[in-house]
């Protein structure tokens, strides 16, 4: 298997003709000639001797295309084109290159500035084997799902393809050793499988010009090698033969050969990824050549089975890479709860004892130690922490022998010797360990590994080992290998118990920094909101004055705006996760933006009842049409109207079509705010539905499309209209029937305005008896002196809660509401005790319904 490398021998031949004499004497296997590419474009009638490099006025040798025929140097110009950057070996078989009727094969490529040109006699009568005897063969390793069973068939194949009388499949190992994995033999001879040979075998340099030229032959062993003339070309260079088929090997490896025994052999390079995985070694014990078709034909073969491995051991990576998607979730759900690391070892060990055997675990995490199954001592693991510190921060460390790497291990080597180390945080570094007992095994070489070479006679030159038989190595003190895919398995259970460590120790700062960012938030969100509602009150203020006749009208008129825009707001917060009306949206957004040109405005179609998720969407989208239609358009003035159309479409989703006409000539915005991306952008980005809007000249017109899964089903939305019909008539009738009212009310709030203007409510509603406290201790006595029968609650009272009034008013049995401007609250009815909720700001309607309930007897 031996095989190293030298760039300046090869075997060569003249094809009988003496003009090419100077590249050496004429052999019986092939000939090489290296010329400048500029004959290939040349037309001057220029000789050998130049083009070697020779004086030009040299009377030896002839020109080029005096040697060969036409036909053939026709062939070698269309072989030859291939750039200089790239080396691609282009190959021609059954060539007249005399012009005399005897074939050649050849092999052309590139080497620098130079073509390089093998050629040899081509069989008389051969025809070359078709490449459609390939397509069975690959149909048939094809079938295969296992690698060891798809190496074997292969072996097989290419014995009956080549005739030689042993190949073997080669895999080199993660210690660039090798082993033989598959043969295919002749019977009388000994079995190679499953011998190992070491790394020396088969040296650096010559795995890497594997890589460059996969296909090795060596016809005969004891052919001598006939030297490259000049040795040196004119710039005092050796001629690359890297991708040359005629290339000499190494004298030692030739040695190696006939030491074994072989009097020729074949090597196909197994190339995987881009990368050598292997050889196919092929061995006949006497003198054998192959013809170059055969030859082009097994490499192809090897192609052909590189691909149909590497997707074999892709769909193994693959498969690798979704169980360690698997591990990183289940072990993200089992550890969410955000329970320290070295508690969750148990659920770590079963996850990962699925795909990775070991004997124990280890977690150091914060300088906390704990361990499951077979694992070293606290102490002895310390022991060996600046050594493991001293790795870099991400690199996993698989070793089947811990001692060699870090001599502290040999305190437990007893116990356990293998060792996967997965350090899970940079400083103060942590570390998850799998451990692995001692496994005594014996492995077989083909020779004895310590012996790869000998001092031979001449001193110091190295000779290769003699004895090739069987050679058994008892191996202690390690422990099974680490495999790629276990490493892999290792990394992924990196990253994911770093992002679970990265959580859990920086989740305090992470929580302060989001509690403050929120805050923030909030407060800069508040203030715009807050200066947004006072504007807007102003305005309507400012609008409503011109439209009321007495103080009263003015103040129910601005009551009912200010209600109607607290509904709006409402909608688009609501909490209680219910299917809403689009019309009761519609109409809530339209009695706050445009008050009395309610009249111009006309809903159609069958209302529908969209899901909260949409229902909040739909709700800022039509709260910008309504505010540009009142400021900018149709409804801006006394003429203008808006059409707006409900329809269901073909596949169930909900149209809104939205029209105003009438108003001022409409002009495109020039610029594009916060409201516009609204319109356009949540309905599409948010629930995948549609939204355009068309800025004609007459008047706005859009259409919003919401998707039919975010609608109420017609059954569903008919209950939901009944439920809604039986309530509003027991309103009714509750309301009809003037259960009596309390005598006696208790109001407590810390906002005189608020209060003021609840008790004069209040006092229209019919109520006698109206006390008012602004904080817990002024309520406790307010009740202390007279027990009310209804209080009016407000939770939030300056810097205090109103629990103790709430706790107080329970023990007397008192009913009370709750007042807060907090949705939220609507969760903690029970727990405080109130039998309903007034969301703030509320007025005297809301105070009604209070009423109503109480006095029905459902508080």
């Amino acid at each position: 298997m031996s095989e190293a490398t030298t760039i300046d021998k090869v075997d060569l031949t003249n094809c009988d003709r003496e003009p090419i004499h100077q590249l050496g004497r004429i052999q019986d296997f092939g000939a090489l000639i290296a010329v400048n590419s500029d004959w290939f474009v040349s037309q001057r009638s220029t000789n050998i001797a130049e083009i070697l490099g020779e004086d030009i006025d040299a009377p030896q040798g002839e020109a080029l295309a005096n040697v060969f025929s036409p036909e053939a140097m026709t062939r070698l110009r269309f072989a030859a084109q291939s750039p200089e950057e790239m080396v691609v070996v282009d190959r021609i078989f059954g060539i007249d290159l005399l012009g005399n009727g005897k074939l050649f094969d050849c092999a052309v490529h590139r080497s620098g500035s130079l073509i390089i040109i093998e050629f040899e006699p081509h069989p008389e009568g051969e025809r070359a084997p078709q490449i459609g005897v390939l397509r069975p063969m690959m149909a048939e390793l094809e079938a295969h799902k296992d690698v060891n069973y798809l190496c074997a068939n292969a072996a097989r194949q290419l014995k009956a393809l080549l005739g030689f009388d042993r190949v073997m499949v080669y895999r080199f190992h993660q210690d660039d050793s090798g082993e033989v994995i598959a043969e295919a033999r002749e019977p009388h001879l000994g079995a190679f499988l499953h011998l190992r040979y070491p790394k020396t075998d088969i040296p650096t340099q010559a795995r890497r010009l594997y890589v460059l030229n996969p296909f090795r032959i060596i016809a005969d062993v004891n052919a001598e090698p006939v030297p490259i003339e000049p040795e040196m070309s004119f710039d005092n260079e050796p001629l690359d033969l890297s991708h040359s088929s005629l290339r000499a090997v190494s004298p030692i490896h030739i040695e190696y050969l006939k030491n074994m025994g072989v009097g020729a052999s074949l090597s196909i390079s197994i190339i995987v990824d881009g990368k050598l995985w292997g050889l196919f070694a092929c061995h006949h014990y006497s003198a054998k050549g192959l013809p170059y078709s055969v030859r082009s034909l097994s490499e192809l073969y090897s192609q052909f089975f590189s691909l149909i491995l590497e997707r074999l051991l892709s769909q193994a990576t693959s498969r690798l890479r979704d169980k360690g998607r698997a591990i990183h979730h289940r072990l993200m759900a089992q550890l969410a709860g955000g329970s320290p690391l070295v508690e969750s070892l148990p659920a770590i060990d079963q996850a990962i004892g699925q795909v990775i055997a070991h004997d124990g675990m280890s977690a150091y995490i914060d300088g906390v130690y704990k361990t499951r199954g077979i694992a070293p001592s606290k102490d002895e693991f310390r022991s060996l922490l600046s050594a493991l510190n001293s790795a870099a921060t991400s690199t996993i460390i698989a070793t089947d022998e811990l001692a060699s790497r870090i001599p502290a291990a040999r305190a437990f080597a007893d116990r356990v010797v293998g060792a996967l180390i997965v350090p899970v945080s940079r400083r103060p570094r942590d570390y998850i360990v799998f451990w692995r007992k001692e496994l005594k095994q014996t492995v077989v070489w083909a020779g004895n590994p310590e012996k790869p070479v000998e001092y031979g006679p001449n001193g110091a030159r190295l000779t290769p080992r003699k004895s090739f038989e069987a050679w058994q190595q008892e191996v202690s003190g390690k422990s099974s290998v680490w495999n790629t895919d276990e490493v892999e398995i290792a990394e992924a259970l990196r990253v994911t118990l770093l992002e679970v460590i990265l959580r859990m120790t920086d989740e305090a700062v992470q929580e302060r920094a989001r509690a403050q960012q929120q805050q923030e938030l909030l407060i800069s969100e508040l203030n715009h909101r807050v200066r947004n509602i006072l504007n807007l009150i102003r305005s309507l203020i400012g609008q409503s004055r011109h439209e009321a006749v007495n103080i009263g009208d003015f103040t129910a008129l601005i009551g009912g705006r200010i209600s109607a825009l607290a509904k709006a707001h409402d909608n688009i917060t609501r909490e209680n996760w219910s299917h809403a009306s689009v019309v009761e949206l519609i109409e809530s957004e339209a009695e706050a933006y445009i008050g009395n040109k309610l009249d111009r405005m006309t809903i159609k179609g069958r209302d529908r009842f969209v899901a909260p998720e949409a229902y909040t969407v739909l709700s800022l989208v039509i709260h910008e049409m309504m505010t540009n239609s009142a400021k900018y358009g149709s409804l801006c003035d006394s003429h203008g109207t808006l059409a707006i159309t409900l329809s269901e479409k073909d596949d169930g989703d909900l149209q809104i079509d939205w029209v105003e006409r009438g108003g001022p000539p409409v002009q495109v915005p020039k610029r594009r705010g916060f409201g516009s991306t609204i319109i356009e952008k949540s309905i599409p980005f948010e629930l995948q539905g549609e939204a355009k809007i068309d800025y004609k000249l007459e008047g706005v017109e859009a259409c919003f499309v919401i998707p039919q899964r975010y609608l109420a089903a017609i059954e569903d939305q008919e209950e939901v209209e009944a439920d809604r019909d039986r309530m509003a008539k027991a309103q009714r009738t509750k309301m009809d029937s003037q259960h009596k009212l309390p005598d006696h009310v208790l109001v407590i709030e810390d906002s005189m305005i608020i209060a003021l203007d609840t008790e004069d409510c209040l006092e229209q509603l019919g109520i006698k008896s109206i006390d008012i406290a602004g904080s817990v201790n002024s309520a406790l006595e307010a009740i202390s002196k007279r027990t009310p029968d209804f209080a009016i609650l407000d939770y939030n009272l300056g810097t205090e809660s109103s629990d103790p009034v709430a706790t107080e008013l329970r023990k007397l049995g008192v009913p009370f509401v709750l007042a807060t401007g907090y949705g939220e609250m609507a969760e903690r009815l029970e727990d405080i005790g109130a039998f309903s909720l007034l969301k703030k700001p509320y007025g005297k309607a809301e105070l009604e319904g209070a009423l109503t309930l109480l006095t029905s007897g459902e508080a």
